[in-house]
């Protein structure tokens, strides 16, 4: 039974990643901002009682990452698996971004980055004590095609696209410190996933991508380490 934090649990991706993993058997502690608003997750733990335990994490909070750990560690000796999900489209959520030239400000910039790109990394920073004695331990993020410099070619999003290039770049600075300690470090990008945050014109559905993303999870060997793949488990471009 794998140990398994996943951040961002209660709705979308990271709330597919959940049942998934609990239809496999595995250990899932599920962070969220909201417990007591997470309607779905209390409805898999009373499912799968015993496997899914719901842990407060705001992954933009300090003091909020701390207090997880410390809920965790109370469980569990030692981590398997870190999927960095949670992550934000905007400060308004997915349906009213102002990341658009002529409004750009510092606010809501920093908002987005903090969320997207140096909470995940304080969060990893946080569980390495656990992740250290796990069994294979991976820590994988969620990306995003937009963070590729490469392939952009347009401006819009601009805080967005810049949180997942900065992520991917805080994720490969770590999959060179952490593999001393056997940790497998990668980046995923799940495609254009029919979420909240993606839309309902998008073409994949969150089933679909996490089914492939779990495989390529599975897949990861120390080779794989600070590299970016698609949720089909091609390279992706940075």
């Amino acid at each position: 039974m794998k140990r398994i934090l996943i951040t961002g649990a209660n709705r979308g991706l990271g709330l597919a990643f959940t049942r998934r993993y609990l239809e496999r058997g595995e250990h899932v502690l599920a962070g969220c901002r909201r417990p007591d608003a997470a309607q779905q997750l209390m409805g898999m733990q009373a499912a799968y009682s015993g496997r899914l335990t719901i842990v407060p994490l705001d992954v933009a909070d300090t003091h909020s990452i701390t207090t997880s750990h410390t809920v965790v560690r109370s469980q569990h000796d030692g981590l398997d698996l870190l999927i960095n999900n949670a992550g934000i489209y905007s400060s308004r959520g997915s349906d009213a971004p102002t990341e658009r030239l002529g409004v750009l400000n510092f606010e809501e910039a920093l908002t987005v980055l903090r969320s997207n790109a140096v909470g995940p990394l304080i969060v990893a920073q946080q569980y390495l004590d656990l992740l250290r004695v796990g069994d294979g331990p991976k820590i994988v993020s969620i990306s995003s095609g937009l963070g590729s410099i490469s392939a952009n070619v347009g401006g819009f999003p601009y805080y967005y696209s810049a949180s997942k290039a900065a992520l991917n770049m805080c994720m490969r600075s770590l999959a060179a410190d952490a593999k001393r300690w056997g940790i497998v470090t990668t980046l995923l990008d799940p495609g254009w996933v029919s979420t909240d945050m993606g839309g309902r014109g998008a073409p994949t559905t969150p089933q679909q991508s996490v089914d492939g993303m779990i495989r390529v999870i599975d897949s990861l060997r120390p080779e794989h380490n600070g590299r970016f793949f698609t949720w089909q488990g091609h390279e992706q471009a940075w």
